[in-house]
Order: C-alpha cells, then sequence, then structure tokens
C-alpha cells in the first residue's frame, strides 16, 4: 500500500509536519521544518511561504491546534513533548 513507514523508536514527528504542510500550501519548497530540543522538550519550528501562512494556520486557528494535537498524542507514544511553532 505504498512505501513503508521510516518512523524509527522516537518518531519522527518534523517530517510528519512537513508532509502535512506541504499537502495544505500552494508552493510546497517553501516548506521547512527545524526541529530544535529545548529544555526536554522538542520544538518544531514550522517555516511557509508568507502567502501560505494563514493556510497552515487555519480558520480561527484550527489547522495548527489540529496539527499540535496529533504532535501530543505522538508524544504520548514515544514519552516525549513536542512543540509546534508556526514562523512568520
Amino acid at each position: 500500500m505504498g512505501e513503508p513507514s521510516k518512523i524509527g523508536p522516537t518518531g519522527d514527528m518534523r517530517a510528519l509536519i512537513e508532509q502535512i504542510a506541504k499537502a495544505l500550501v500552494d508552493d510546497p519548497a517553501q516548506v521547512s521544518v527545524n526541529q530544535v530540543e529545548e529544555a526536554g522538550e522538542s520544538v518544531l519550528e514550522l517555516t511557509v511561504g508568507p502567502n501560505d501562512l494563514g493556510r497552515v494556520i487555519g480558520k480561527q486557528g484550527r489547522t495548527a491546534r489540529a496539527m499540535r494535537n496529533l504532535l501530543s498524542a505522538a508524544g504520548l507514544k514515544f514519552n516525549k513533548r513536542f512543540t509546534l511553532e508556526i514562523l512568520e
């Protein structure tokens, strides 16, 4: 049913967020996700093109909240805390 998952024992949440964001935006080439370790948690910094910022945030922040919920749920499985920051 497609390519097998390449998520390791701690999961590749950076790749997950990148795939979701690329599916939402008009210009996937401008999507980048940086992972930074801060105080025991992983911070994922999502950057998109200026015209696509509204698409990843969504109406009243619903899309961004949904991505954060996915990270939170996956973090429970891997006993790790993830935070998503959407950079302008």
